[in-house]
């Protein structure tokens, strides 16, 4: 096993969380008269926080006020409505349950809110992740590598011991600005043309296909 510490992105990387967040976005969206979207275009929106979410989901013009209650509504929403349909991807728990057995440590980190990223790694994974780390005041969204950094640092990782896994651009870049090496998945929210110029890894089909590469 080369790599000690294995962090996951999550929404579109370990959970399908698609179906929960857009039934939420377009409820707040309805509630305030404004159009709502369909998965396709929510999936777009997917990966920079909720605030940005909301910002890309309004209609242009919208003022600061209004995104502000709109997000405060949707946190509410879905805090409520977290896990109704989210599942995790066909795999991800073998290959966490592959990669401790092989010695790896496995935390995530996500944009998403941060009690939203340590109910649901809870309630799929249980003590197959260790650490959670979500989106918190103090603590820059990715691609910021504040979050990443912490996670090294709480296990005592090095950088050439640690891989960043992730399904966009932002996680890549995330991993770039941490020094460590990223994979990307292909069966996320993102398609290989926004990881343009960017550098990782791999690029992974299934997460078996992962597990055998890792573990070879």
């Amino acid at each position: 096993m080369k790599y000690d510490l294995v962090i996951f992105d999550l929404d579109g990387t370990i959970l399908d969380t698609l179906e929960d967040l857009t039934e939420a976005a377009n409820r707040v969206l309805r509630e305030a008269g404004f159009p709502a979207h369909d998965k396709a275009e929510i999936r777009r929106f997917i990966g920079n926080g909720a605030a940005n979410m909301i910002r890309l989901a309004v209609p242009d013009g919208t003022p600061q006020s209004v995104r502000e209650r709109l997000l405060a509504r949707f946190r509410e929403y879905y805090m409520a409505h977290v896990n109704v349909t989210t599942r995790p991807y066909a795999g991800i728990p073998a290959l966490m349950r592959a990669l401790r057995e092989a010695g790896a440590h496995i935390a995530v980190n996500s944009n998403k809110p941060d009690a939203a990223v340590k109910a649901l790694c809870a309630a799929h994974f249980g003590d197959l992740v260790e650490l959670c780390a979500g989106e918190t005041p103090d603590v820059p969204r990715k691609p910021a590598p504040d979050a990443a950094l912490r996670i090294m640092r709480a296990f005592g990782a090095l950088p050439e011991k640690t891989l960043y896994v992730g399904d966009g651009d932002t996680d890549m870049l995330t991993a770039g600005n941490a020094g460590i090496d990223g994979a990307w998945v292909k069966w996320g929210y993102r398609d290989e043309e926004d990881l343009r110029g960017l550098a990782y890894i791999g690029a992974f089909e299934s997460p078996l296909e992962m597990q055998r590469f890792l573990l070879s």
